[in-house]
């Protein structure tokens, strides 16, 4: 047992957690002491065992894994957090930066490449998958979002962000400006003004980038 390192394996998706801790427990050099559904569960276990991993999907419900890895961070100097998740979002992105998180690793990456980042992570290294990396900004201090990517959504007004939703759940101009009793026209301008902001220039690509960014989910 000497020498292996020991990890926290938390996702709500019950086969693919169970299949990343087979693989982990096929290595010679580590050790999964728990697998758990939620980062409230992963925490608990992390503040009284003290492991030198915890791999947190972020898509799970309770309490938000970036605020479980900040308590990490705070108590736990010794343990580093690594993100796994379906989703390739900039704001998902910029809080596990913020989250001093050491990796932040897609899941269509294979599990043995998967593995091969944890064990870079424990080794005193940093893991982020390459579509990360590529949003991502080294600087002499930290590494940042990009700023091609950095705040963009910050750029938007309320009434903005919330012409947004409703056009990328399919709603028509004419029923935005009925839903937010406001005049064609004004849901006109908000449109124009988030193409610009935004450097996007059709309906089609204002709904992707919602979904990607997560703005439609409940």
């Amino acid at each position: 047992m000497n020498g292996r390192t020991r990890i926290v394996l938390a996702d709500d998706h019950a086969i693919l957690r169970e299949m990343l801790a087979e693989h982990l427990a096929r290595e010679p050099d580590m050790e999964v002491i728990a697998v758990v559904a939620s980062a409230e569960a992963a925490l608990s276990v992390a503040l009284a065992e003290s492991p030198a991993l915890v791999v947190l999907d972020i898509d799970m419900p309770g309490l938000s894994p970036f605020s479980a890895a900040c308590t990490i961070r705070d108590r736990l100097a010794a343990t580093r957090v690594v993100f796994l998740s379906a989703y390739l979002r900039d704001n998902y992105i910029r809080q596990a930066l913020e989250a001093h998180a050491a990796g932040y690793l897609v899941k269509d990456e294979t599990p043995e490449a998967i593995v091969r980042s944890l064990r870079h992570v424990a080794r005193g290294h940093t893991a982020f998958s390459a579509a990360v990396r590529a949003r991502m900004s080294v600087g002499r201090e930290a590494v940042s979002l990009g700023k091609e990517h950095e705040a963009r959504l910050a750029l938007l007004t309320p009434r903005e962000l919330e012409t947004l939703r409703y056009l990328a759940s399919g709603l028509s101009r004419k029923a935005i400006a009925r839903t937010m009793d406001i005049s064609h026209k004004t849901v006109e301008q908000h449109c124009q003004h988030l193409m610009q902001k935004l450097d996007i220039h059709d309906r089609v690509g204002l709904a992707r980038f919602a979904i990607r960014e997560g703005l439609l989910e409940p």
